[in-house]
């Protein structure tokens, strides 16, 4: 073989060898009710991105609004595993209109410098998780909420941080959407198995994770039906800081972006220091996100709420959640 073709051979494996990262880092997303709806399809100089119905929440989420979301954040964890490897990646959503389950493509283009940020993201990828409990937090410094806008920003969406007299009437909104979804038998019957013994193996929301206890807050948390093993103390999360990210329409492209808005968001806030929340029970009922979407006052569409806070609770974090294996959402060609 000759030099040339050696070396194009070397840098289609090494091509291939950071997609294959970006697809495994993207496995540690944040989703609904971690059922990770995303697939993967990976060639040698190629990541496709598609929603995967199988593990999508036909109740709480029917038109798949949260399970994009969610593979938006899977996406934007790929571009961060790719940013650290020293690859820029050229970026096409929703590719395909003939196929709309086809979210993203990635191909790579060019190397770039790897800068001390682009490493710092990838660590903080296993290093954020989510913590339910409540924390009676110092307030949140203003500059840190500052980044964590500019970085949702970063990524075409916005942020809208709720005024204190606007968080009576989101938890005015989230008990009436969580209320109006106990009443329904099949939603609480997709949250059992969700959050229950039957949840596909490395996904699902595990007992560990829950609350053991009634938590003290002033915008309710979410009622998954029966407690958990996750010690709470007594502590109010006075000092929270609530927001609505949100983006200008409200179509499958855009809960894309917002998922990417999310990971930003929230990786973010954790090298920062503080810990974040989503709510997603006034999106998920129509009525309720109509009360979010008069909230942001003209802004745009609501996506998401989230709760931010300092520190973990007691200084201890909860655990993570599963994962699935890789090779359950990875297809490689």
């Amino acid at each position: 073989m000759s030099t040339d073709a050696s070396m194009r051979a070397a840098d289609t494996r090494a091509e291939a060898r950071a997609l294959s990262a970006a697809a495994t880092t993207a496995g540690h997303a944040p989703s609904i009710h971690n059922t990770q709806p995303w697939r993967w399809r990976l060639s040698s100089n190629e990541l496709d991105l598609y929603l995967d119905h199988s593990r999508a929440l036909d109740v709480t989420d029917p038109d798949s609004r949260l399970a994009i979301l969610s593979c938006g954040a899977a996406l934007h964890h790929a571009l961060v595993s790719l940013a650290a490897a020293g690859w820029h990646a050229i970026l096409a959503r929703m590719p395909d209109p003939a196929h709309p389950d086809h979210l993203a493509q990635l191909r790579l283009d060019h190397r770039i410098p790897v800068t001390p940020a682009a490493m710092r993201h990838l660590q903080t990828v296993g290093l954020r998780h989510t913590d339910r409990r409540p924390t009676a937090s110092t307030p949140i410094d203003t500059d840190k909420l500052r980044a964590v806008v500019a970085a949702v920003e970063s990524t075409g969406a916005g942020l809208h941080l709720l005024q204190p007299a606007q968080v009576y009437d989101l938890a005015s909104a989230a008990d009436q959407a969580q209320r109006a979804e106990a009443e329904d038998l099949a939603w609480q019957a997709e949250l059992t198995y969700w959050t229950g013994g039957t949840r596909p193996l490395g996904s699902g929301i595990p007992d560990t994770t829950i609350p053991a206890q009634p938590t003290q807050t002033t915008v309710p948390s979410r009622d998954f039906g029966h407690h958990g093993d996750l010690p709470v103390s007594d502590a109010h999360e006075n000092a929270a800081v609530f927001a609505i990210l949100y983006g200008q329409q409200d179509g499958e492209a855009d809960w894309l972006r917002a998922g990417e808005a999310l990971s930003a968001a929230w990786l973010t806030a954790t090298e920062l220091g503080l810990s974040v929340l989503p709510l997603s029970a006034t999106i998920e009922v129509m009525v309720t996100r109509e009360r979010m979407r008069s909230l942001l006052a003209g802004l745009g569409r609501p996506h998401l709420v989230l709760r931010f806070t300092t520190g973990d609770p007691a200084g201890t974090a909860a655990p993570h959640t599963p994962r699935l294996p890789a090779d359950q959402v990875i297809e490689r060609f």
